[in-house]
């Protein structure tokens, strides 16, 4: 029995590599979109740069994960929206759900991490550094551009299925990231002060328990979505 689930984990681990490797191949070869959105972010930053110069911590904190917002949106949410019916149907004789929905979030999420990379990168070229815990900003970052990508990905396997996907990515998004677009804008201001702020850690597992529930809902409900 072991060694049936063992070998079930091994043919279902290279099903998702090789979904992975695929969705990074398509890239490679298209790379519209990761141009797009570095080009979108490096003129956002720059028109910010030559509007207001240098910014107030805050104001610093929130341009950066409103740009986050919109590169999720542009970079993440056209996973789904891209694959054609026929395309998706060879997916569905060759993979299971389960594999497929990780294969994307996975992807997803590497993608997201490189684009908050590059989108930090930029911040601290064009409008200065003033982080005082660079490393503390950068775990936020990461857990909130990973956060960013579960949720985008999932809204668009939903929004794949219906006709109206942009209308219904923006009345389904907008209840689950404004409330973690807040909690990630409270969380950064740690970084930018030398001040101690109670239940920092607390509000981080938080961050970070709500990326795992974002995972474990788009392994229940895919599923029911990949039937129809």
């Amino acid at each position: 029995m072991r060694d049936i689930f063992v070998q079930a984990m091994s043919y279902s681990s290279k099903q998702i590599i090789t979904l992975v490797k695929k969705d990074i191949l398509l890239e490679t070869r298209q790379q519209y979109t990761f141009y797009g959105v570095l080009l979108y972010v490096a003129s956002t930053v720059f028109i910010i740069y030559l509007s207001t110069g240098q910014p107030e911590n805050e104001i610093w904190n929130a341009l950066f994960w409103i740009v986050q917002l919109f590169v999720a949106v542009n970079a993440v949410a056209k996973s789904f929206l891209q694959d054609s019916k026929g395309r998706m149907l060879y997916y569905y004789t060759i993979s299971g759900a389960l594999n497929y929905i990780l294969a994307k979030l996975i992807f997803n999420a590497v993608l997201m991490l490189l684009m908050s990379l590059l989108t930090l990168l930029i911040f601290v070229l064009l409008l200065g550094n003033p982080l005082v815990h660079f490393f503390q900003f950068l775990l936020i970052g990461f857990l909130g551009s990973v956060g960013l990508s579960f949720v985008f990905t999932f809204l668009a396997a939903i929004a794949a299925k219906a006709q109206q996907q942009a209308a219904l990515m923006a009345i389904m998004g907008f209840p689950v990231i404004v409330p973690q677009l807040l909690l990630l804008g409270k969380i950064s201001n740690k970084a930018f002060s030398d001040a101690i702020q109670t239940g920092w850690w607390q509000m981080v597992l938080l961050l970070f328990c709500f990326d795992i529930l974002i995972i474990l809902l788009s392994i229940i409900l895919f599923p029911f979505l990949w039937r129809d």
